[in-house]
This record gives structure tokens, C-alpha cells and sequence, in this order.
């Protein structure tokens, strides 16, 4: 009995290093400046998305998001001039442990410059569908009329 709860207590403690040491490897690759370059719907149609109720997608397509992981913070740019409010915006960041299938999240906290919550505290969650050095895919589920919607994020590595 002894012998099963110390390979038990083992089993777990090195699951447990396992995800934590890709959550640190995924911080260190998304270190720097990447470019959201495309964002998609999984259904055909003209549909007028506001995200992180801040901007348009036409609006965030194009700009520029810079991670820094020590801090786990950030900033993006929205930067069409057919946009009403354009700039940079100040975000916090995390990527928790996998849930029990195994998927990765991204939390993504909108702040001001002192790094004060700007949305009345909300965050938003978003599953972290890929992460390489040059690439990165963001999918978030929203209901439309009742049903799943999903919003994919496509980032470009910059520098």
C-alpha cells in the first residue's frame, strides 16, 4: 500500500513539473513582438465583432502585440485610421495550467499604464490552439444566436 501511494505521489509530482515546465518554455516563445495578421469566424458571413469590448476586428487586424513574460504583461495597437479609437492598449497576461484534456489556456486582462483593470475587473479566456517561434493561434468560444461561435486569432512572430 505504502509502495502505490509513494508511485501515486511520484506520477503526479511529474505531471505536475511536466506542464509547468511547458508553461514556462510557452512564455519564453511568446516573448517579443507579433503581428495579429488574420482573424477568422467558424462560419461563413459578414458579422460585426467587438473584442475585449475595445475595438473592431477590422480595427485589431494588423496591429501589433508585444508580450513580456517576466512581468506578464503587454501591449497591443489598434491602428486604422477608419477606427474611432486608436493607440496602444496595456494588457495582463497568463497561461494557467492545461485542463484535464490537456488544453492550454490564455487569459488576457485588459489595464491602463499602472496596470489597473480598465473592463470592471472581466478577463478573457481564450484556448491557445498553437505556439511555435514564429507562429500563434488563439480560438474563443462566444454564442451567437444561441450557438457556439469561434473567433481564431492568427499572430505572426516579429521579432
Amino acid at each position: 500500500m505504502k509502495k502505490l501511494i509513494l508511485l501515486c505521489t511520484v506520477v503526479l509530482l511529474v505531471s505536475c513539473t511536466a506542464s509547468q515546465k511547458t508553461v514556462i518554455a510557452a512564455k519564453k516563445t511568446l516573448k517579443g513582438e507579433w503581428s495579429l495578421d488574420k482573424i477568422s469566424y467558424d462560419r461563413s458571413g459578414i458579422f460585426e465583432v467587438t473584442l475585449y469590448n475595445d475595438a473592431s476586428a477590422e480595427c485589431l487586424t494588423g496591429g501589433i502585440w508585444k508580450f513580456i513574460p517576466n512581468n506578464n504583461t503587454g501591449k497591443y495597437t489598434v491602428n486604422e485610421s477608419e477606427c474611432t479609437s486608436t493607440g496602444a492598449r496595456n494588457f495582463r497576461f497568463t497561461i494557467p495550467q492545461p485542463n484535464e484534456s490537456g488544453v492550454y489556456s490564455f487569459l488576457f486582462k485588459p489595464t491602463d499604464e499602472k496596470k489597473k483593470s480598465t473592463n470592471n475587473n472581466k478577463g478573457y479566456r481564450m484556448t491557445l490552439q498553437h505556439l511555435d517561434d514564429t507562429t500563434m493561434t488563439w480560438a474563443q468560444t462566444v454564442s451567437l444566436e444561441g450557438k457556439p461561435f469561434v473567433i481564431t486569432m492568427n499572430f505572426n512572430k516579429i521579432q
